[in-house]
């Protein structure tokens, strides 16, 4: 399958970028919803780790699959 080829050359290169793309890919063509929760939470995972774009988009279709929790609402500072 060429999509886990890349996904595995990508890996090896350490190229996060791709794999974020590549990864909401596999989640996009996945046939259970494990399966996608599994490459959406990748996605994520390396979405937060390049503060790629994605990011926050990622981590909500997580909070709405319900494999994620909605941060909860700022703490003012204390002083």
């Amino acid at each position: 399958m060429a999509l886990e080829r890349d996904l595995l050359a990508a890996h090896a290169a350490g190229d996060l970028g791709a794999l974020v793309t590549l990864y909401q890919r596999a989640a996009a063509e996945a046939t259970a919803p494990e399966r996608a929760a599994f490459y959406l939470t990748h996605a994520h995972v390396f979405a937060m780790e390049t503060d790629h774009p994605d990011a926050p988009a990622l981590r909500m279709r997580l909070v709405a699959q319900g494999r994620e929790s909605a941060l909860p609402p700022p703490r003012p500072p204390f002083r």
